[in-house]
């Protein structure tokens, strides 16, 4: 392997970068794949904006899997694993949901600004059409980007502490290629667009003030007023945490593109903890979700108890096979040639002995949903009767 993919971090450093990485890995799949999951359950209630935040889960997730897995062997190996063709791949992966996660977090600003304010009966200005128009953008502007150094303008290097590959930032010194690539990535991909996502929320910012100015006599703030707040405080915080995530990072990029030594100018560890620090920004947003929207929380509830339902359907299922006079159930159930009412009988027979009658008829349902080939409904019916106080205790 080249000196170039060695580690310049000493083993300790590699291993607890390593576990830190598997943290965050963690936390962004499933905490997104929740995002995901409950958008996929309410897909036809979701509102037009809300299509940006599904999308900014999907890029979160797919950083999460594509990129972690090999940032985490290379530190556990002291090593870059791949060579060059896995650091292009590595480069292509990051600057490709990079450039579309902060493109989303810039249309979801503007979103926010044209729709602040707005009366009700205009408020609904964009459609889910015209949403999808500008998510199929945002990726093909991203696309775009992170195929140019492949094809030849700008390059992909290590970073400067060798367990990673980004855009080759010391190479605006070496070459005009490298120098006017990025320049224009910069411009195009960063500035511009936190100028946009600053401007968008000072104008936000500015309407509201206004618009509790307007009723500052009245004793109570309007509900669509309350809630046009708590969903704009939750998008600041969204793209105020990216921009804080990655600030670090591109403070130290920029650093290696003008100093005369280039990436001989910073210390390994100092490089190696703001590309840390930007890979936080995949894990947080599902948090932010979870504390501002109300019908995420419920959802996510509706989740964990589904699966509680599901592990003590299967542990009733396993207990069977130990249990003799339920085998005779089962048998009996066999002749009568209906081996589905043999799981159910024997189910409910298990959770009823075993004093959870509640049990019983929480597998019975479920059992006799999936049998009909709708596990959806079986979900869905379950929880239904655990919220309706029929199996409230058991859950």
């Amino acid at each position: 392997m080249e000196d170039k993919y060695t580690s310049k971090l000493s083993p300790a450093t590699d291993y607890s970068a390593g576990m830190f990485l598997v943290v965050i890995a963690v936390l962004s799949i499933f905490g997104n794949a929740a995002v995901l999951a409950t958008a996929a359950k309410r897909l036809t209630l979701l509102k037009a904006p809300e299509l940006l935040t599904v999308n900014l889960a999907l890029t979160d997730i797919g950083m999460a899997l594509s990129m972690y897995p090999l940032s985490i062997a290379s530190a556990f190996n002291h090593t870059w694993v791949g060579g060059d063709p896995a650091c292009v791949y590595y480069g292509l992966m990051g600057s490709l949901f990079s450039v579309a996660s902060i493109m989303t977090l810039t249309v979801l600003g503007m979103v926010r600004y044209l729709i602040t304010g707005t009366q009700h009966r205009s408020g609904n200005k964009f459609q889910k059409k015209t949403i999808m128009v500008m998510i199929t953008f945002i990726w093909l502007y991203a696309v775009l980007w992170a195929a140019l150094p492949v094809l030849g303008w700008g390059y992909y290097g290590p970073e400067p502490f060798g367990l990673a590959c980004s855009v080759d930032w010391a190479g605006y010194q070496h070459s005009l290629n490298g120098s006017t690539f990025i320049l224009a990535i910069s411009i195009t991909c960063t500035f511009m667009p936190c100028l946009a996502i600053i401007f968008s929320y000072s104008g936000i910012a500015w309407k509201l003030h206004k618009a509790y100015q307007a009723i500052e006599n009245n004793q109570n703030l309007p509900k669509s007023g309350s809630l046009e707040r708590r969903f704009t405080l939750m998008a600041v915080l969204i793209s105020s945490g990216f921009i804080v995530s990655w600030t670090p990072y591109v403070a130290v990029s920029f650093w290696t593109m003008f100093h005369p030594k280039g990436k001989d100018s910073i210390a390994p560890i100092v490089s190696l903890l703001p590309c840390l620090f930007a890979k936080c920004s995949t894990a947080y947003n599902p948090f932010i979700y979870y504390i501002f929207r109300r019908s995420f929380r419920r959802e996510i509830g509706q989740i964990k108890c589904c699966c509680a339902l599901w592990m003590r359907l299967h542990a009733a299922e396993n207990s069977l096979a130990s249990k003799s006079p339920d085998s005779q159930t089962l048998r009996g159930a066999t002749r009568d040639s209906n081996p589905g009412q043999a799981a159910d009988s024997q189910t409910l027979r298990v959770a009823t002995r075993d004093g959870n009658p509640g049990q019983a008829a929480d597998s019975q349902t479920l059992r006799g949903a999936t049998r009909d080939g709708n596990p959806a409904r079986a979900c869905s019916t379950a929880v239904k009767r655990l919220t309706d106080g029929e199996t409230m205790s058991s859950c």
